[in-house]
């Protein structure tokens, strides 16, 4: 066996470790980690979708409780591939196993995609989750189910990075609830999860466009209800700008040893 077939072999299994690991993790405590989300969703959906939606009525020509359905899948998605990798990579510091893995043969960049894989693959399990809750309350016409996968793999790695960051700064438990509290809830409440942004006055529809998660929102609603208050071509590019921009931030700060070396 050559050594660069024998070196891609070594980084495959690392790479396996640590998802399978992460995967594990989440799902041995799926009552923590998946049914929150389903249970919150559940109860958007009867609340906005049933009771409020009925006196709103239609929104861009559709029932408004199938208009919050693209929302509330994301929303999921978001917080948890975020939270997976925030509490997990931060346990790792502060239990110090990381080091072990720092110091090991694997280059940063394995080390990397097998803790963002792991939140992704949190983040679509809830998301496939709400989406079967929505099943429930209504019916489903998908217009594009490519799209539909492909936003929520692109949001679910951008949230799961953005997890890994926050994590390498932490120094508490405290410091990873900070984020998702004052950051990741204002971003997607005024993303257009419950409301078009042509509703909003133009100053405030300009203020919503520097919203990424308004772009997540729109593309996955063009998915499944091919309607979007952003092209759709521009939501894609917005969203892989932000995953290039923070995956080489995340990979320098793991080179450096940010938050992990003294």
């Amino acid at each position: 066996m050559s050594a660069g077939r024998h070196r891609w072999i070594r980084y495959w299994v690392t790479f396996q470790t640590i998802l399978t690991k992460e995967i594990l993790r989440f799902s041995r405590i799926w009552v923590q980690t998946v049914l929150p989300s389903v249970i919150t969703t559940t109860l958007y959906f009867v609340i906005f979708g049933r009771l409020i939606g009925d006196r709103i009525g239609t929104m861009d020509g559709f029932a408004y409780l199938d208009f919050i359905v693209p929302g509330l899948v994301l929303m999921g998605v978001i917080t948890n591939s975020y939270a997976n990798v925030v509490s997990s990579f931060y346990s790792s510091k502060f239990s110090r196993y990381i080091e072990e893995l720092l110091v090991s043969p694997a280059p940063d960049w394995v080390i990397l995609a097998g803790y963002v894989s792991g939140g992704v693959a949190r983040g679509l399990v809830v998301g496939a989750a709400v989406i079967s809750v929505a099943l429930v309350f209504t019916d489903l016409h998908v217009h594009s189910l490519g799209i539909m996968f492909l936003i929520c793999l692109m949001t679910a790695t951008l949230f799961s990075l953005g997890g890994f960051i926050n994590a390498v700064y932490a120094n508490s438990f405290d410091d990873i609830s900070i984020v998702p509290t004052f950051v990741l809830t204002p971003l997607t409440y005024l993303g257009g999860v419950f409301y078009s942004i042509e509703l909003l006055p133009d100053f405030w529809q300009g203020v919503s466009m520097v919203n990424p998660v308004l772009y997540m929102v729109n593309a996955f609603r063009y998915g499944l209800l091919g309607v979007s208050d952003i092209p759709i071509g521009a939501a894609f590019g917005m969203i892989l700008v932000f995953i290039v921009v923070l995956a080489a931030y995340s990979l320098r700060l793991l080179r450096r040893g940010v938050g992990v070396k003294s």
